[in-house]
């Protein structure tokens, strides 16, 4: 598919009122736990959640070290039970990009938030990081250019869709299911990033530090090792000398686990404690 540069120069006038208009996001979007990609870590063994940017977050995760200008995964969209005894939780299944500090973050994903979207359902969201710092959800920068697929709107659980993250002309374009949703410009990292060299893709679920272990789901809440589990594939790099090769990985498999691990593709989930 081919992305449209010249809807950058169309689209500028927009985006300065856009850009105006989304600074007022993060008000309505901070108390929600942010998205985080699972840190790098040279321990062999599961290490458990990890604690930080205000929230405790499990993970399963297939990542690569690479050079790539985009990535794409499919995706199963679910609808994971999050507790709705405590606040700041969320479970998502997202495709993260980013530099080799890993301060510079572009993401795309489904997330099941309610204190975010407001229901119980998965909703499609956008996020990225500068220089290490938060930013907000759907908005911040991302400058949208669709009316039918917009970073935000509900998912229908049991759906299966592409996920793609792609740098073009130096804005990272975000795709679902091969239609443009917007981009992030690259002037939000006053172009330096450009090319990304991690590539995660994965499971997290925030949990509130008072709610260790939680009972929210990952995935569809069936452990990623046993059948009829969630799942990520097809992965994919563009305008990158390696193969794609994830190594997956389990923070706290005994509450969330994988099974199925190619080199493109893994099951993953978990109901963590067990129901709520």
């Amino acid at each position: 598919m081919r992305i449209r540069p010249a809807l950058a120069g169309a689209l500028a006038t927009s985006a300065l009122i856009l850009l105006s208009t989304l600074s007022s996001a993060p008000a309505e979007a901070s108390s929600a736990a942010a998205p985080t990609v699972p840190p790098i870590s040279a321990a062999a063994a599961p290490t458990g959640p990890t604690c930080w940017y205000g929230a405790c977050y499990d993970y399963v995760y297939g990542r690569q070290i690479t050079d790539t200008a985009g990535a794409s995964v499919r995706m199963k969209i679910e609808a994971p039970e999050v507790n709705p005894a405590q606040s700041g939780e969320h479970s998502l299944q997202e495709l993260a990009l980013q530099d080799t500090a890993r301060l510079s973050t572009v993401e795309i994903g489904w997330t099941v938030d309610p204190e975010l979207n407001g229901d119980s359902a998965p909703h499609l969201f956008v996020y990225h990081w500068v220089d290490g710092q938060t930013s907000c959800y759907n908005g911040c920068g991302f400058v949208p250019v669709s009316k039918k697929v917009t970073a935000g709107m509900a998912l229908h659980p049991n759906q299966v869709a592409e996920f793609a993250l792609r740098n073009v002309d130096g804005d990272w374009w975000v795709l679902y299911n091969h239609q443009e949703v917007g981009y992030f410009p690259g002037s939000l990292w006053d172009g330096t990033y450009t090319r990304a060299q991690v590539v995660t893709a994965f499971g997290e679920v925030a949990l509130n530090s008072d709610d260790l272990p939680s009972c929210t789901d990952m995935g569809n809440g069936r452990f990623g090792s046993g059948p009829n589990s969630s799942w990520i594939d097809d992965y994919r790099l563009q305008g990158a000398a390696d193969r794609p090769r994830f190594t997956v990985t389990a923070s706290s498999p005994d509450s969330y686990d994988y099974g199925k691990a190619t080199a493109t593709s893994f099951h993953l989930g978990g109901p963590g404690s067990g129901a709520c």
